[in-house]
């Protein structure tokens, strides 16, 4: 069995797409997936977007994908390496496909100069929970993520979403 992963290009938006929708009804929001093939492919692979998508094969077949982007550490002034989504299909999970994946990662975020490699894990996922605790990642406990989305956020800006700031 090969592993290997390759950097995504628009020509995957309609397989991360599908990747997508497995996760969501994996997570059990299937209903929150507002994405198409059309806004993937705009969005993550149009210019100046500043995300970047892995897809996995193994012999020859895409079994998942991973989504990220770098943000910035003020505290260590040093970019990090933020994972957005990594998915890999059930019947390719216990052979280590996701273990490349975030590999991978890895290597890009010391090759990038990053100072962490973070993510989020849905607190009921322990089998995700276990496999990140078995690589050596840790929890970080004390944080408490906030969101601000659709019309809460367009609230907050004081303005309809899709207008401009002046």
């Amino acid at each position: 069995m090969t592993i290997s992963i390759r950097p995504a290009s628009a020509a995957d938006a309609a397989l991360i797409l599908h990747f997508i929708r497995e996760l969501a009804l994996y997570e059990k929001a299937e209903d929150q997936v507002e994405a198409t093939a059309e806004t993937i492919a705009s969005s993550l692979f149009g210019p100046g977007s500043p995300s970047r998508a892995l897809i996995c094969e193994q012999d020859g077949e895409a079994v998942g994908f991973a989504v990220y982007f770098f943000n910035y550490s003020t505290w260590q002034a040093k970019k990090g390496l933020y994972l957005e989504d990594l998915f890999v299909r059930p019947t390719a999970r216990g052979q280590g496909a996701g273990k490349r994946l975030l590999q991978h990662l890895a290597g890009i975020a010391v090759q990038e100069g990053c100072g962490r490699f973070e993510w989020s894990v849905l607190d009921w996922n322990q089998p995700a929970i276990d496999f990140y605790d078995a690589i050596g990642a840790k929890p970080q406990t004390e944080w408490v993520r906030y969101r601000l989305h659709g019309q809460a956020l367009a609230d907050f800006a004081g303005r309809a979403p899709g207008t401009a700031v002046p």
